[in-house]
Protein backbone atom coordinates (compact mmCIF):
# COMPACT_ATOMS: atom_id res chain seq x y z
CA UNK A 1 0.00 0.00 0.00
CA UNK A 2 3.04 2.28 -0.82
CA UNK A 3 1.01 4.30 -2.99
CA UNK A 4 -2.32 4.95 -0.72
CA UNK A 5 0.12 5.88 2.12
CA UNK A 6 2.02 8.63 -0.21
CA UNK A 7 -1.32 9.84 -1.57
CA UNK A 8 -2.66 10.73 1.93
CA UNK A 9 0.67 11.81 2.84
CA UNK A 10 0.43 14.50 0.22
CA UNK A 11 -3.03 15.32 1.03
CA UNK A 12 -2.79 15.11 5.01
CA UNK A 13 -1.92 18.90 5.09
CA UNK A 14 -4.84 20.26 2.26
CA UNK A 15 -7.56 17.12 3.76
CA UNK A 16 -9.44 19.85 5.32
CA UNK A 17 -10.06 21.70 1.94
CA UNK A 18 -12.48 19.09 0.64
CA UNK A 19 -15.12 19.80 2.97
CA UNK A 20 -16.72 23.27 3.03
CA UNK A 21 -16.59 23.43 6.87
CA UNK A 22 -14.93 20.90 8.17
CA UNK A 23 -14.91 21.77 11.55
CA UNK A 24 -19.04 20.84 10.72
CA UNK A 25 -18.10 17.76 9.00
CA UNK A 26 -16.51 16.32 12.15
CA UNK A 27 -19.56 17.45 14.28
CA UNK A 28 -22.37 15.49 11.71
CA UNK A 29 -20.80 12.69 11.03
CA UNK A 30 -19.67 11.96 14.94
CA UNK A 31 -22.75 12.33 15.88
CA UNK A 32 -23.98 10.78 12.86
CA UNK A 33 -21.86 7.48 13.58
CA UNK A 34 -22.04 7.86 17.46
CA UNK A 35 -26.04 7.29 17.19
CA UNK A 36 -25.54 4.24 14.86
CA UNK A 37 -23.57 2.93 17.72
CA UNK A 38 -26.00 4.12 20.76
CA UNK A 39 -28.92 2.34 18.52
CA UNK A 40 -26.87 -1.09 18.01
CA UNK A 41 -25.21 -1.72 21.24
CA UNK A 42 -27.56 -0.08 23.86
CA UNK A 43 -24.78 1.97 25.59
CA UNK A 44 -22.37 5.01 25.37
CA UNK A 45 -18.99 5.79 26.24
CA UNK A 46 -17.54 2.31 24.21
CA UNK A 47 -13.91 1.32 22.94
CA UNK A 48 -13.97 2.76 19.05
CA UNK A 49 -10.66 1.78 17.06
CA UNK A 50 -11.09 3.99 13.43
CA UNK A 51 -8.34 1.79 11.63
CA UNK A 52 -8.11 4.28 8.40
CA UNK A 53 -8.53 7.50 10.95
CA UNK A 54 -6.68 10.25 8.22
CA UNK A 55 -6.76 13.56 10.15
CA UNK A 56 -9.29 12.81 12.55
CA UNK A 57 -12.57 13.65 10.64
CA UNK A 58 -14.72 10.69 12.06
CA UNK A 59 -12.85 9.48 15.25
CA UNK A 60 -12.46 13.79 16.79
CA UNK A 61 -16.30 13.71 16.43
CA UNK A 62 -16.62 10.44 17.93
CA UNK A 63 -14.27 11.26 20.87
CA UNK A 64 -16.03 14.17 21.25
CA UNK A 65 -18.75 12.13 22.17
CA UNK A 66 -17.51 10.52 24.41
CA UNK A 67 -15.94 7.40 22.87
CA UNK A 68 -12.67 6.36 23.62
CA UNK A 69 -10.93 6.44 20.45
CA UNK A 70 -7.81 5.06 19.05
CA UNK A 71 -7.10 6.26 15.36
CA UNK A 72 -5.02 4.35 13.33
CA UNK A 73 -3.95 5.08 9.96
CA UNK A 74 -0.99 4.01 7.17
CA UNK A 75 -0.09 7.72 6.37
CA UNK A 76 1.87 8.87 9.09
CA UNK A 77 1.03 12.55 8.20
CA UNK A 78 -2.34 12.15 8.41
CA UNK A 79 -1.77 10.47 11.91
CA UNK A 80 -0.03 13.31 13.19
CA UNK A 81 -2.97 15.89 12.00
CA UNK A 82 -5.13 14.03 13.80
CA UNK A 83 -3.30 13.63 16.89
CA UNK A 84 -2.63 17.73 16.43
CA UNK A 85 -6.61 18.21 15.88
CA UNK A 86 -7.62 16.45 18.44
CA UNK A 87 -5.20 18.53 21.06
CA UNK A 88 -6.30 21.55 19.95
CA UNK A 89 -10.23 20.68 20.49
CA UNK A 90 -9.22 18.78 24.12
CA UNK A 91 -10.01 15.68 23.23
CA UNK A 92 -8.01 12.80 24.82
CA UNK A 93 -7.51 10.09 21.16
CA UNK A 94 -4.88 7.86 21.53
CA UNK A 95 -3.16 7.77 17.41
CA UNK A 96 -0.66 5.46 15.78
CA UNK A 97 0.47 4.35 12.56
CA UNK A 98 -0.83 1.16 11.41
CA UNK A 99 -1.39 -1.00 8.22
CA UNK A 100 -5.37 -2.48 8.88
CA UNK A 101 -3.77 -5.86 7.29
CA UNK A 102 -1.77 -6.01 10.47
CA UNK A 103 -2.87 -4.27 13.66
CA UNK A 104 -0.86 -3.69 16.65
CA UNK A 105 -3.32 -4.61 19.25
CA UNK A 106 -4.43 -7.45 21.38
CA UNK A 107 -7.03 -9.76 20.60
CA UNK A 108 -11.01 -8.80 21.33
CA UNK A 109 -9.84 -5.02 22.43
CA UNK A 110 -12.59 -3.16 21.23
CA UNK A 111 -16.27 -2.65 21.30
CA UNK A 112 -16.38 -0.99 17.60
CA UNK A 113 -14.17 -0.94 14.75
CA UNK A 114 -14.93 1.88 11.87
CA UNK A 115 -13.43 1.97 8.49
CA UNK A 116 -15.39 4.69 6.69
CA UNK A 117 -14.89 7.20 3.87
CA UNK A 118 -14.14 4.72 1.16
CA UNK A 119 -10.85 3.64 2.74
CA UNK A 120 -11.07 -0.38 2.16
CA UNK A 121 -11.56 -0.54 -1.18
CA UNK A 122 -7.65 0.70 -1.17
CA UNK A 123 -6.99 -2.73 -0.94
CA UNK A 124 -6.83 -4.12 -4.48
CA UNK A 125 -7.30 -8.06 -4.23
CA UNK A 126 -9.14 -10.72 -2.18
CA UNK A 127 -6.73 -11.21 -0.20
CA UNK A 128 -5.56 -8.05 1.01
CA UNK A 129 -9.58 -7.27 1.83
CA UNK A 130 -9.36 -10.79 3.93
CA UNK A 131 -6.47 -9.75 5.32
CA UNK A 132 -7.81 -6.47 6.72
CA UNK A 133 -11.40 -7.85 7.37
CA UNK A 134 -9.81 -10.73 9.63
CA UNK A 135 -7.68 -8.07 11.91
CA UNK A 136 -10.86 -6.18 11.98
CA UNK A 137 -12.65 -9.23 13.38
CA UNK A 138 -9.49 -10.08 15.83
CA UNK A 139 -9.52 -6.70 17.46
CA UNK A 140 -13.19 -6.76 18.00
CA UNK A 141 -15.13 -8.19 21.45
CA UNK A 142 -17.72 -10.31 21.54
CA UNK A 143 -21.05 -8.95 20.01
CA UNK A 144 -18.49 -5.90 18.76
CA UNK A 145 -19.48 -3.67 16.29
CA UNK A 146 -18.59 -3.19 12.65
CA UNK A 147 -18.79 -0.39 10.31
CA UNK A 148 -18.06 0.84 7.16
CA UNK A 149 -18.34 2.96 4.41
CA UNK A 150 -18.00 2.75 0.68
CA UNK A 151 -19.06 5.34 -2.16
CA UNK A 152 -22.47 4.11 -3.67
CA UNK A 153 -20.55 1.59 -5.76
CA UNK A 154 -22.94 -0.37 -6.88
CA UNK A 155 -24.48 2.46 -8.90
CA UNK A 156 -21.23 3.92 -10.13
CA UNK A 157 -20.20 0.89 -11.85
CA UNK A 158 -23.18 0.97 -13.97
CA UNK A 159 -21.96 4.02 -16.21
CA UNK A 160 -18.04 3.54 -14.74
CA UNK A 161 -17.72 7.74 -14.84
CA UNK A 162 -14.50 9.20 -15.59
CA UNK A 163 -14.48 12.37 -13.34
CA UNK A 164 -16.41 14.30 -10.52
CA UNK A 165 -17.64 17.67 -10.56
CA UNK A 166 -15.92 19.97 -9.27
CA UNK A 167 -16.37 21.04 -5.59
CA UNK A 168 -16.15 24.73 -4.62
CA UNK A 169 -15.32 26.31 -1.35
CA UNK A 170 -15.02 29.61 0.01
CA UNK A 171 -15.27 32.93 -1.71
CA UNK A 172 -12.78 35.58 -3.58
CA UNK A 173 -9.39 34.76 -2.96
CA UNK A 174 -10.30 32.25 -0.50
CA UNK A 175 -11.76 30.06 -3.04
CA UNK A 176 -10.13 26.54 -3.52
CA UNK A 177 -11.81 23.80 -5.86
CA UNK A 178 -11.50 20.21 -5.76
CA UNK A 179 -12.02 17.43 -8.36
CA UNK A 180 -11.32 13.46 -9.68
CA UNK A 181 -10.62 12.21 -12.88
CA UNK A 182 -10.55 8.04 -13.04
CA UNK A 183 -9.05 5.50 -15.35
CA UNK A 184 -11.20 2.39 -15.27
CA UNK A 185 -9.31 -0.66 -15.80
CA UNK A 186 -10.05 -3.76 -17.67
CA UNK A 187 -11.96 -5.72 -15.37
CA UNK A 188 -14.48 -2.77 -14.85
CA UNK A 189 -14.00 -3.00 -10.63
CA UNK A 190 -10.93 -1.34 -10.37
CA UNK A 191 -9.64 2.45 -10.93
CA UNK A 192 -6.82 4.68 -10.97
CA UNK A 193 -7.62 8.02 -9.35
CA UNK A 194 -6.07 11.63 -10.06
CA UNK A 195 -7.38 14.18 -7.21
CA UNK A 196 -6.80 17.72 -7.97
CA UNK A 197 -6.83 20.66 -5.49
CA UNK A 198 -6.54 24.28 -7.27
CA UNK A 199 -5.80 25.86 -4.28
CA UNK A 200 -5.04 29.86 -3.92
CA UNK A 201 -1.39 30.86 -4.10
CA UNK A 202 -0.88 34.63 -3.73
CA UNK A 203 -2.19 36.18 -7.12
CA UNK A 204 -2.23 32.78 -8.62
CA UNK A 205 -3.28 28.97 -8.55
CA UNK A 206 -1.37 25.93 -7.16
CA UNK A 207 -2.45 23.00 -8.65
CA UNK A 208 -1.65 20.00 -6.36
CA UNK A 209 -2.32 16.16 -7.97
CA UNK A 210 -2.11 13.37 -5.95
CA UNK A 211 -2.53 9.71 -6.98
CA UNK A 212 -4.03 6.09 -5.92
CA UNK A 213 -6.23 3.28 -7.09
CA UNK A 214 -9.39 1.89 -6.11
CA UNK A 215 -11.58 -1.35 -5.74
CA UNK A 216 -15.37 -0.41 -6.84
CA UNK A 217 -17.05 -3.14 -4.34
CA UNK A 218 -20.37 -3.79 -4.44
CA UNK A 219 -22.59 -4.01 -1.49
CA UNK A 220 -22.91 -7.76 -2.60
CA UNK A 221 -19.42 -8.03 -2.84
CA UNK A 222 -18.19 -6.60 0.59
CA UNK A 223 -20.95 -8.30 2.34
CA UNK A 224 -19.76 -11.65 1.12
CA UNK A 225 -15.78 -10.73 2.51
CA UNK A 226 -17.48 -9.93 5.88
CA UNK A 227 -19.35 -13.09 6.14
CA UNK A 228 -16.23 -15.13 4.98
CA UNK A 229 -14.05 -13.16 7.69
CA UNK A 230 -16.93 -14.33 10.33
CA UNK A 231 -19.43 -11.55 10.69
CA UNK A 232 -22.73 -11.67 11.46
CA UNK A 233 -26.07 -9.88 10.86
CA UNK A 234 -24.51 -7.59 7.97
CA UNK A 235 -26.47 -4.90 6.52
CA UNK A 236 -26.25 -2.02 4.71
CA UNK A 237 -28.05 1.35 5.77
CA UNK A 238 -28.59 4.31 2.99
CA UNK A 239 -27.64 7.80 3.77
CA UNK A 240 -31.14 8.20 4.75
CA UNK A 241 -31.52 5.28 7.20
CA UNK A 242 -28.22 6.46 8.75
CA UNK A 243 -27.90 10.25 8.04
CA UNK A 244 -23.99 9.31 6.96
CA UNK A 245 -22.78 10.64 3.59
CA UNK A 246 -22.25 7.53 2.12
CA UNK A 247 -23.65 4.05 2.30
CA UNK A 248 -22.58 2.24 5.56
CA UNK A 249 -22.40 -1.34 6.27
CA UNK A 250 -22.52 -2.55 10.16
CA UNK A 251 -22.28 -6.23 11.04
CA UNK A 252 -21.41 -8.09 14.73
CA UNK A 253 -19.31 -10.21 15.42
CA UNK A 254 -20.77 -13.77 17.09
CA UNK A 255 -21.49 -14.02 20.83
Amino acid sequence: MGDVEIFYDQLAADYHLIYGDWDATVDLQGRTLDAVIRSTLGRDGVTVLDCACGIGTQSIGLALHGHQVTGTDISRMAVERAGVEAARRGVEMHTRVADMRSLPFEDAAFDVVVCADNALPHLLTAEDLRAALGEMRRVLRRQGLLLISTRPYDRIRESRPTSTAPQIHGSGSSRTITFQLWDWHSDGERYDLEHYQVIPDDDDWNVKVRRTAYWALTQGQLTDFASEAGFEGTAWMTPEQSGFFQPLLTARTPA
